[in-house]
């Protein structure tokens, strides 16, 4: 694998650090702003808003940039909204810096997948796409901890200052490691959204939208369900994030290896198996040692099923890939936010909290629903292609006399 690559990798850390990483210090930022939790709260939902906006419009407004200038321009960006959050005198400016470096999210990873793609050779692009996203599964594993324990400790504006200075990082690494990647000549918008005309390439958007939903159901409310239902202190709640992104990790990179082998067959396996995960997390979420198993599982399930996702969209979208990619990307964060909702509107009914574990296994069944429909279509289609040849070249044949 290129070294361009652990350039997007280190971006993809920060990016990933800055996005959750907040979850863990809204009781700080809350007491320091003197605003409620909820309140607090829109720091993450504005954040995900943020993604669904920015990647098509950036991705758009970009499009006469060159690949490698562009992520240097997506790199400054959230360089400049996490500085904005760690310097905010107020919660208004602290919600803005985070609109901000949001705005990045989804055109770094679309266009940086595309990039990563273009880097190897064809029967490699998943891997490249997974080692790009490698960066994203670390910083659950090392970046969201570090930065919840250093803001706890010491303050939250040191977190974001330091994601910040991660940004220079990955900007300065982009600036000397990636390779001048131009805009393909004839790359026009109009191009560019024929690709939405693609029944294959909505469907695999769809699929992103409620696979990967289906994790953030029950993730978003994992900490009062390991408190109140599996038994855990508040402190352990660290690790078991920990333990997840571990999961996120194993999946990403099995992801990216099975994806370029066997793209529709990982995503059958994927989703069908989160799908029985999720369901059994109802049960499994009433013992600590099954529940610590499950969440590692959702993990590993849940992730493994990005790099054939976004592969299957670059697919596809052939020709004009750019602005698919990065909507795709957006489409995950539609998910989480979608998913989040569905998962507190049946706490709040009254169904409890492992609740939202139904939520995430009928969204994953649902996913495997349309893989499984995507693949008749394409089943379908050269099979029409080739009875229609047939019937042309009939009309084709002389008649003799």
């Amino acid at each position: 694998m290129p070294l361009a690559l652990l350039a997007l990798a280190v971006g993809a850390f920060g990016i990933g650090t800055t996005e959750f990483v907040v979850m863990g210090l809204l009781p700080e930022v809350a007491t320091d702003f003197g605003v409620s939790i909820p309140t607090a709260g829109l720091l993450v939902t504005g954040y995900a808003l943020g993604v669904v906006v920015g990647a098509p419009l950036l991705t758009v407004l970009g499009g006469r940039v060159s690949r490698k200038r562009m992520l240097m321009l997506l790199m400054g960006l959230f360089v400049l909204g996490n500085l904005l959050s760690a310097l905010a005198p107020g919660f208004g400016l602290m919600l803005a810096g985070r609109v901000v470096a949001s705005l990045a999210h989804g055109s770094f990873f679309g266009i940086g997948s595309v990039v990563a793609a273009s880097l190897v050779a064809p029967d490699k692009k998943a891997g490249a796409i997974a080692t790009m996203f490698t960066g994203l599964t670390v910083a659950n594993i090392v970046g969201v901890p570090l930065g919840t324990f250093i803001g706890q400790a010491i303050g939250w504006r040191t977190t974001f200052a330091i994601v910040a200075a991660l940004g220079v990082v990955g900007l300065l690494g982009i600036a000397r490691l990636v390779p001048a990647v131009p805009r393909p000549e004839g790359t026009h918008l109009r191009r560019e959204l024929k690709a939405f005309r693609n029944p294959q390439v909505l469907l695999a958007m769809a699929m992103t939208v409620l696979g990967f939903g289906g994790v953030f159901a029950a993730i978003t409310y994992i900490a009062p369900m390991m408190t109140e239902v599996a038994g855990y202190s508040d402190g352990a709640v660290t690790w078991l994030f920990v333990l997840f992104g571990a999961g996120m990790f194993l999946g990403n990179l099995l992801g990216g290896r099975y994806a370029d082998r066997a793209l529709m067959p990982l995503l059958y396996t994927t989703l069908g198996g989160l799908a029985i995960v999720l369901a059994l997390f109802t049960v499994t979420a009433h013992h600590k040692a099954l529940a610590a198993i499950t969440i590692l599982l959702v993990g590993a399930l849940g992730f493994a099923t990005v790099p054939p996702l976004q592969k299957r969209v670059l697919d596809q979208a052939h020709g004009a890939p750019t602005l698919a990619s990065a909507v795709n990307i957006g489409a995950f964060n539609l998910g989480n936010a979608l998913a989040a909702w569905l998962g507190g509107t049946v706490i709040a009914a009254g169904f409890g909290y492992t609740s939202p574990n139904w939520v995430g296994a009928a969204l994953a069944a649902a996913a495997l629903g349309l893989a499984l429909w995507s693949a008749a279509l394409e089943r379908r289609a050269p099979a029409a292609e080739t009875a229609e040849t047939a019937e042309t070249d009939d009309t084709r044949v002389p008649v003799h006399h």
